[in-house]
């Protein structure tokens, strides 16, 4: 039952990830998930719970993205922080593409429905801590300001990548610059 419910929220994220939120309905979450018509309103009462239980198992599946980075990154310095983001965002906007869409989708959800920005925001806040740490360890006088400067621009950066796709993406040499600038 439980794999089942999932099944239905990676459809639904990838439906609103790679055809928007206007298409995000439960016949396409069913089509996309290969299961019965009716099966995604079994488990979501309306679209606001659809929406609900779409961005708690984007947080989910992010977390555990980001856990993975963390452990396997380990960066020893700068250089290797900005190695480890660039590979980052790589997987975010090439293998990932459609759960970063979704991502950004749902921020954009969060300006008419207030109520998701709490979860959004603590998914954000796990994963600045995290970052935060790093940059204390390489000098940055403050960490968090900077990880959250990082962090917007990683955004900002995935956001075009996503709009405007180029094929030599290589976001390396921007994420080395501003390292450089917030460490001195």
């Amino acid at each position: 039952m439980a794999r089942r419910r999932e099944q239905v929220l990676d459809a639904g994220i990838q439906v609103l990830g790679s055809e928007g939120a206007r298409r995000l309905t439960y016949q396409a979450v069913d089509a996309a998930a290969g299961v019965p018509s009716g099966t995604t309103s079994n488990y979501f009462r309306n679209r606001a719970a659809l929406i609900d239980g779409i961005v708690d198992h984007l947080q989910a599946l992010e977390r555990r993205d980001w856990e993975n980075f963390a452990a396997a990154a380990a960066p020893a310095d700068a250089g290797e922080l900005a190695d480890a983001v660039t590979r980052f965002l790589r997987y975010a906007t090439g293998p990932e593409r459609a759960r970063t869409a979704a991502r950004f989708a749902l921020y954009l959800e969060a300006t008419a429905r207030p109520e998701l920005r709490p979860t959004l925001t603590r998914g954000r806040e796990t994963v600045v801590g995290w970052g935060a740490e790093w940059l204390r360890r390489f000098g940055s006088p403050d960490p968090r300001r900077h990880c959250e400067i990082l962090f917007d621009y990683m955004d900002g950066v995935a956001f075009h990548q996503l709009a405007f796709p180029t094929e030599d993406f290589d976001p390396g040499p921007g994420i080395r610059e501003l390292l450089r600038g917030l460490l001195g």
